[in-house]
């Protein structure tokens, strides 16, 4: 028996030693390969993670100052250490290409699991077959037929914000226009995501609302404190319990949306069949909760928990993008007036003196209201950042970058690329007229992302700009009271002002 025993303490010791040794030896062979990139010198254990501030700001611009340190090193890639994880930080054309063009890797990275309890596997963070599957079968939710339907909310949401600014027009003291646009695009989501209308404009301490941006910041927060990676960790916290109750509600309010539409869904054949007074009645409206009923009628394998993904994916992803973007770019106009001038003129020769909704050819006019968008999305792009997790070994910048590594895709910094961008920091819509474009690298400039998992929601985001634009600049004015450096910008989640402030004089146009 004795001698039994000690054979099963040899093949127990045997088996730990053989399981130590092989990630020893997986851990050297990433630990050799990651080191041939440069980046910032890590510490044993914590890697870089002791440079991550929790001020959102410092962390921004102490990344932004280590990007441009080592873009002409490196040619744009920096290496972290997240703890024992390898991470590379890329931000150049041709290496953006390599990643966003690669069908294999389109994994995302660690730092989506922070909103898994509250999206999902819906489109955003779904990886294989099924998310081919689901992006192929929601690709026709956002044809141009479905988005002229949101049309009518553009305007409505956009001439309510409209009338909100109006009560601060030709006054001395500037408004914070930040949260009044956010709240704007808000209304617009929940109404043509879920067909519900919150009235955010109206009553900002609308629970859900609180719940939105209260889930939004809690994310943020997991993403710079390490210690709350670990859920065990995070469960435990005053954080945790406010997560908790922000999924409540916020589960709660979509799944009882999805109930009543489902007895009261309007029918998407309408709109896909081209019937015009479908896409004009507002009884017929549709959200893009009714196209996603019809389609797990067609096929009880889309389940109502997936369309509950769904919709969760549309609120998070399709208000605070749009309304930075927005935000930033009355910014940028009301700090250049030949710009603003510019577009006065070409929304009046197009609008005229009158008050109508702006229509699709309407906007298909104004071709420098759409540089003006694509150069504030270049300066601030909505998301700064995003990532993706290596599934197998790859080259990239002829290294090899071993499986597991996470790769930062740093949109914010990519767009600072001198050679692409020249005078970067410079605001010139006309960088991308056609003969300034044609000669830039072609992932050089990517708000939406690119490739095969770029933003499925980019056309209807850049109509509700535009739109939203065209009816404020119709009406006003803008002057910008802050420099770039008072607004703070800084990349969480969204690229947002610190301070939360975006101040702008208005005035009423005559």
């Amino acid at each position: 028996m004795a001698a039994g025993l000690g054979i099963g303490i040899l093949a127990a010791i045997f088996v730990v030693t053989s399981i130590i040794v092989y990630y020893m030896a997986r851990f050297i062979r990433i630990y050799l390969l990651i080191s041939k990139f440069q980046g910032p010198p890590a510490l044993p254990i914590v890697g870089n993670t002791h440079q991550f501030s929790t001020d959102s700001r410092e962390f921004f611009v102490h990344n932004d100052t280590v990007f441009n340190e080592y873009r002409q090193k490196t040619g744009g890639i920096v290496r972290y250490w997240l703890g024992l994880k390898p991470s590379l930080n890329i931000y150049a054309g041709k290496h953006m290409e390599a990643i966003l063009n690669n069908s294999r890797h389109m994994d995302k990275g660690f730092g989506y699991d922070f909103v898994k309890p509250w999206l999902g596997l819906g489109l955003l963070l779904s990886s294989g077959k099924k998310w081919f599957h689901r992006r192929k079968m929601l690709t026709p939710a956002f044809h141009f037929s479905i988005l002229q339907n949101f049309m009518d909310v553009y305007n409505e949401q956009s001439n309510i914000l409209a009338e909100k600014l109006d009560a601060f027009a030709d006054k001395s003291d500037p408004v914070n226009i930040f949260p009044l646009v956010t709240y704007c695009a808000l209304d617009v989501i929940c109404d043509t995501a879920m067909g519900k209308h919150i009235n955010a404009q109206g009553d900002s301490d609308n629970e859900y609302v609180r719940a939105v941006q209260g889930m939004t910041e809690i994310t943020l927060m997991r993403f710079k404190s390490p210690l709350l990676w670990y859920d065990p960790i995070f469960r435990l916290t005053k954080a945790g319990a406010r997560h908790n109750k922000y999924l409540e509600i916020l589960h709660g309010t979509t799944r009882s949306v999805i109930q009543q539409r489902l007895t009261q869904s309007a029918k998407p054949s309408d709109i896909c069949n081209g019937d015009e007074g479908a896409v004009a009645g507002k009884k017929k409206r549709l959200a893009f909760l009714d196209l996603l009923i019809q389609m797990h009628r067609d096929d009880p394998n889309f389940t109502l928990q997936d369309i509950q993904e769904e919709v969760d994916t549309f609120m998070f992803a399709g208000h605070d993008t749009t309304a930075t973007a927005m935000s930033w770019a009355l910014y940028l106009v009301g700090r250049h007036p030949g710009v603003q001038a510019r577009l006065h003129e070409e929304i009046d020769q197009v609008l005229g003196d009158t008050d109508r909704y702006v229509t699709s050819e309407d906007l298909g006019k104004m071709s420098y209201l759409s540089l003006v968008m694509k150069e504030s999305l270049r300066l601030f792009p909505s998301v700064p950042a995003i990532s993706r997790k290596l599934d197998s070994d790859m080259i990239l910048d002829g290294k090899l970058v071993p499986k597991v590594t996470d790769i930062t895709l740093q949109i914010y910094s990519l767009h600072r690329d001198p050679e692409q961008f020249p005078d970067p920091e410079k605001f010139d819509p006309d960088r991308f007229l056609p003969e300034n474009s044609a000669k830039r690298h072609p992932y050089a400039y990517v708000p939406f992302s690119a490739g095969g998992r770029n933003c499925i929601g980019q056309k209807f985001a850049l109509l509700e700009a535009r739109v939203t634009l065209a009816n404020l600049l119709r009406r006003f004015s803008f002057q910008s009271t802050q420099t770039i450096e008072e607004t703070k910008p800084v990349g969480e989640v969204i690229t947002k002002p610190a301070t939360g402030k975006i101040l702008l004089k208005v005035s009423r146009r005559k």
